[in-house]
């Protein structure tokens, strides 16, 4: 179904001195939806900007003791960061809490308490500045992340956004008019990474350490199956392939130990082939069927460097455009929130409400079919 939001006259303030906007919103956008806390600080609309500053803080390094992500820490240290970085990145920008025309924050899906935290600042902020507040699906802010390259694209587009627990192929034809033509139907590509890497025994965070390690990896030592490389249709399935390095682990690990050492690298590379291979394939075919020379990536996995170079090379040879956000901005990240923020308020969002939603499903903004 299509989202409802409400319609403003977008004017700044609250009393009989509002003005309309007549020059670019400057919007603040606030992600705090997991273990990074981003703030950043967007100029522009629906005709075009720039990111004036951007600020992240990850925390990693403070996981990595629990071998994933404890909620509450997460949550507390957002506390202890966003507004640092919202003073950095308006210092960074030559700008004021006064200059700001709205203020756009992560509203879901993601950890309750970490939302909470970035709905908070956002909110307060906005309120006793009298402008707007919209929350952001976060995984809108992914898929509309690339139009901060530099070229950026046009729409329309066919979209692969590979984000955490997501993997969805879709036709986007302007900012909240997207229709989906595949996704996971199980494990997503992201999560299928973190779990391969649990079973090779590498650190948190797993998915980008097993990519460093494929690239020592032989490619001719092992392969691993393609999940619903030919189903004719684009969904995917990653678990299959979880569980084929699974058996390949217990066949090559010895008694009692991990993986020897020499293997690891390449059974994580035989992974990474087989869903670089589905992936690309799935994508190609996307194109093939919407009928699309425009292909943008989107999320995590998009900073995948092999997947990048395979891309890359069928893209040019089908004359296909393909683009990225920055490698920085792949990971979640305050750009993309503020991005989405001012594309939603130009084009008259408003969505003035403390609330967050951890489990709001992406089908809520696809236009139905």
């Amino acid at each position: 179904m299509t989202v409802k939001h409400g319609r403003v006259d977008l004017t700044r303030g609250r009393g009989a001195g509002a003005r309309p906007y007549n020059r670019p919103m400057l919007v603040l956008g606030i992600e705090s939806s997991c273990d990074e806390t981003g703030v950043a600080l967007y100029e522009g609309g629906a005709g075009g900007g720039r990111l004036l500053a951007h600020a992240l803080h990850s925390q990693v390094a403070m996981h990595a003791a629990y071998g994933g992500v404890v909620p509450e820490l997460a949550s507390r240290d957002h506390i202890r960061r966003v507004l640092p970085l919202t003073r950095h990145v308006l210092t960074a920008s030559a700008k004021a809490l006064a200059d700001l025309d709205g203020v756009a924050y992560t509203q879901g899906p993601g950890l309750a308490g970490a939302l909470l935290v970035g709905a908070s600042v956002a909110n307060g902020l906005a309120y006793a500045l009298g402008i707007p507040a919209v929350g952001i699906h976060h995984l809108e802010g992914h898929l509309l992340s690339p139009l901060l390259a530099e070229p950026a694209p046009r729409f329309p587009f066919v979209a692969l956004l590979v984000s955490g627990g997501h993997t969805q192929l879709l036709a986007v034809e302007g900012v909240g008019r997207y229709q989906l033509l595949g996704e996971s139907l199980d494990d997503a590509a992201g999560e299928a990474f973190d779990k391969t890497a649990m079973l090779l025994g590498l650190p948190y965070p797993g998915g980008a350490e097993l990519s460093r390690l494929a690239e020592t990896g032989d490619p001719l030592r092992f392969r691993l199956p393609r999940p619903m490389l030919g189903s004719g249709d684009l969904d995917f399935s990653f678990s299959g392939l979880k569980t084929a390095v699974l058996t390949l682990v217990r066949k090559h690990a010895r008694a009692g130990e991990a993986v020897p050492p020499e293997l690891r690298a390449d059974i994580a590379r035989a992974f990474q082939e087989a869903v670089v291979d589905v992936l690309a394939a799935k994508s190609l075919a996307a194109l093939t069927i919407s009928g699309r020379r425009r292909l943008v990536v989107a999320g995590g996995v998009g900073a995948n460097k092999q997947l990048r170079e395979r891309l890359r090379a069928e893209c040019a040879r089908r004359g296909v455009e393909l683009f990225f956000p920055p490698l920085e901005l792949c990971t979640d990240n305050g750009a993309m929130i503020a991005l989405a923020g001012a594309l939603r308020m130009g084009a008259g969002t408003r969505d003035y409400a403390f609330s967050i939603r951890p489990r709001w499903p992406l089908g809520e903004l696809l236009t139905p079919r």
